[in-house]
């Protein structure tokens, strides 16, 4: 199944790239983090030289990149990430892009009606180790800021997957002031929350927060069933995407962007480069300029690439 999985996660990667190959070394490789089972790295792109870093007079943010691969595979430094890093360096943006412990890597998956509880309580358990080594990663960041260059304050968190998954998650810890976020120095939040196909899994309903989340831009797929567009839930646990997510932060007055793309599948969580423009909009109107631009579009865009993505029988 592993192998499986390399295949198809180098299908996609060769469809992002046209078939090319891609080479891009970071400007810094940091090591952040001991765990018992592997140290975690972090690789720092600078942005592209010449790049214009301000706008209107405001810094860009740092852009904090999670991977995805089903908390099973997946990494870092995956080649067809990189032309999405250099475009967002020649946009004058700094990448920083992060390790976690892949948490279900070797867990057997069972979506049999009997087996679904199991299966969820393992991918939060999954979920919150990513937290964990996101919130070190974060840590280490605002330790060494001064030397990195980075504004604490000036951070967006972007997320693919099961990357998008530990960035949701990892927002609603913050405002939930909870014992993972106990980790973080006082006060910390990010400056926005970018989910490439992302969602909250959990077993106390319905997503809520106790302080207003940072802004938040939601991509997703509306045929996605790997990781809900909408919702999958048994009583109070379960998996909540964007479709839910959005109505949580209408109906709260947060401010966040939502585009659905119709009948998109899970290629929305790599459809980077055509995303680029939306992305950029966000990041420049309710990042820098603080505007609380609110957009909620259902997309029907032939330029956005569609094509076959895992389903879980394929990736577990």
């Amino acid at each position: 199944m592993k192998r499986l999985f390399l295949a198809l996660a180098a299908l996609v990667g060769a469809a992002l790239l046209g078939g090319r190959t891609f080479a891009q070394e970071p400007d810094g490789t940091y090591l952040f983090a001991h765990r018992d089972t592997c140290d975690l790295f972090m690789d720092v792109y600078e942005a592209a030289p010449g790049s214009e870093t301000t706008l209107d007079g405001k810094a860009k943010p740092t852009l904090l990149f999670v991977f995805g691969g089903g908390f099973i595979g997946g990494a870092r430094n995956e080649p067809w990430y990189f032309p999405w890093f250099k475009r967002m360096g020649e946009a004058g943006y700094r990448v920083i892009s992060i390790d976690y412990r892949l948490g279900l890597k070797g867990v057997k998956m069972d979506f049999s009606p009997f087996g679904r509880i199991k299966t969820a309580k393992n991918t939060i358990k999954a979920e919150y180790m990513g937290v964990e080594d996101l919130f070190s990663a974060v840590s280490y960041i605002c330790e060494n800021a001064e030397a990195l260059g980075v504004d604490p304050a000036n951070i967006v968190l972007m997320g693919s997957s099961a990357g998008a998954i530990i960035s949701l998650a990892a927002e609603q810890s913050i405002c939930n002031a909870d014992s993972w976020a106990a980790a973080l120095p006082e006060g910390f939040n990010f400056a926005g929350v970018i989910s490439y196909a992302g969602a909250i899994v959990g077993e106390e309903g319905v997503p809520r927060y106790k302080t207003p989340p940072c802004p938040t831009l939601f991509f997703h797929g509306t045929a996605d069933d790997l990781v809900q567009y909408d919702k999958t839930q048994v009583m109070k646990l379960g998996m909540w995407g964007s479709n839910v997510l959005a109505d949580v932060f209408r109906k709260n007055g947060y401010p966040h962007c939502i585009y659905r793309f119709r009948d998109h599948a899970h290629d929305i969580a790599a459809n980077f480069m055509a995303l680029w423009p939306y992305q950029q909009y966000f990041l420049e109107q309710n990042v820098i300029a603080g505007k609380d631009v609110c957009i909620d579009a259902l997309i029907d865009d032939p330029n956005v690439p569609k094509w076959e993505t895992f389903t879980l029988k394929t990736l577990y």
